[in-house]
């Protein structure tokens, strides 16, 4: 019942907060990096999380992958990471009345993935954002996953780093879902972990792909290995 309560309120706070994040970006247009990174640290007090990070972020890497579990995976990247984030998201977020200007104040990158030529839109796009100083953000398995295996990682970011030849970085989120579910309305206090990966170039290895995944779930299955481990303790 608590749990429900406070992810209520949550999604109240959210949805507030949000549509000002909107506004300000679109009254400040230079500012969207520093007022998404405000926003994204109030909601580390709002909705009670910590943030540990390990490993630290390439700077140098102009992709990351990210696997996804929750709203919190953004919001947790967006608090700590040192560089402007371009998000690539699908067309039905975009659409949400008046929400869907969080995708468009700050420039992120929005594809159909019913459109044949969305793959054309994602690199053309994506190569005008990495020249402005953005890192490209990328949910491979594209949709949300329960955190404990990942899903077939989609090809849309495969052929957009090797089509532009970007650095990797894969990045764990960990521990968001349990925070904060918003599919099942569930909420509470914790710690999310940000893993850090080493980055890797895809022209050095031809299976680079499926490797990014194996060593991302294996942060998965070790998380997960341990949780067990104390749930029977």
């Amino acid at each position: 019942m608590l749990s429900t309560i406070k992810a209520i309120f949550i999604m109240i706070q959210f949805v507030f907060t949000v549509l000002v994040t909107i506004v300000l970006m679109y009254i400040f247009k230079n500012s969207t990096w520093k007022i998404r990174q405000i926003w994204a640290k109030m909601q580390e007090y709002l909705i009670g999380f910590k943030i540990i990070q390990k490993g630290k972020p390439d700077t140098s890497a102009k992709m990351i992958l990210v696997n996804h579990q929750s709203l919190l995976d953004i919001t947790s990247l967006e608090a700590i990471y040192p560089k402007d984030l371009c998000w690539v998201a699908k067309k039905e977020i975009r659409d949400i009345p008046l929400f869907g200007h969080i995708l468009e104040a700050p420039k992120m990158i929005i594809i159909d993935r019913n459109d044949r030529r969305s793959l054309v839109k994602l690199v053309k796009e994506a190569k005008k954002r990495v020249n402005e100083g953005r890192v490209i953000a990328i949910f491979p398995e594209g949709t949300r996953g329960k955190g404990i295996k990942l899903s077939k990682f989609q090809n849309g970011a495969k052929f957009l780093a090797e089509k532009l030849d970007l650095k990797v970085q894969p990045v764990v989120v960990l521990n968001t879902r349990e925070i904060f579910d918003s599919q099942n309305f569930k909420a509470k206090r914790g710690t999310v972990t940000i893993n850090f990966l080493d980055s890797i170039d895809p022209k050095s290895d031809a299976s680079w792909y499926e490797k990014v995944k194996e060593n991302m779930q294996a942060i998965l299955d070790k998380y997960n290995a341990n949780k067990e481990k104390e749930a029977l303790k």
